[in-house]
C-alpha cells in the first residue's frame, strides 16, 4: 500500500512538472500576453519587445485610454503606468521585467497581478542613461499590495 502511494505521488509530480517546469524556464515557449497600450507610447513598444525578447508571444492592442483595462483587471490607481497587460489570469501593469512574470507564471500566487508603477528609468522598455531602483509590486486580492521584487539602481 505504502509503494502504491509512493508510485501515484511520483507519477502525479511527473504529470504536473511540466506545465510549472514551462512556466519557469527561460528558454521555454511561454504564454501568450495581450497588451493594451497607446498608439503613440515608445517605450510601450520596448516593453513589448523585451517580452518577445524574452520568448513572450505578445498581442498588442492600441487603444486610446489604457484606464479602463487597468479597472478590469483590479490595478489599483497607485499602481499605474503607460499600458496594462494579461497573461494566464494575471494583470501586469508597467514595466515587469520578464523574469518576474515567468516567476508569477510558476508561483500562481492568489493575486490579482504585478505592477511597477510609473515608469521608473532602469526597468525593461525604460533603458537610458540613467537606472532608478524600482519595486514589482504584486497587487494582492482585496485591494492590498506588497513588494515582489526590488531592483536596485
Amino acid at each position: 500500500m505504502m509503494e502504491r502511494r509512493k508510485l501515484l505521488k511520483a507519477t502525479l509530480a511527473t504529470l504536473l512538472m511540466p506545465a510549472a517546469a514551462r512556466a519557469a524556464a527561460p528558454g521555454a515557449a511561454a504564454p501568450v500576453i495581450q497588451v493594451f497600450k497607446t498608439p503613440s507610447c515608445g517605450c510601450c513598444h520596448a516593453w513589448v519587445d523585451h517580452l518577445r525578447a524574452n520568448g513572450f508571444t505578445v498581442k498588442a492592442t492600441d487603444v486610446e485610454d489604457t484606464s479602463p483595462y487597468r479597472s478590469k483587471y483590479k490595478v489599483p490607481a497607485e499602481l499605474a503606468s503607460c499600458h496594462t497587460g494579461v497573461v494566464g489570469g494575471y494583470a501586469l501593469e508597467g514595466h515587469v521585467p520578464a523574469a518576474e512574470i515567468r516567476r508569477l507564471l510558476a508561483e500562481r500566487p492568489k493575486a490579482h497581478g504585478l505592477a511597477v508603477p510609473r515608469m521608473p528609468m532602469g526597468s525593461p522598455g525604460m533603458e537610458g542613461d540613467r537606472k532608478d531602483a524600482f519595486d514589482v509590486i504584486l497587487i494582492r486580492q482585496g485591494g492590498k499590495h506588497t513588494v515582489y521584487k526590488h531592483y536596485p539602481a
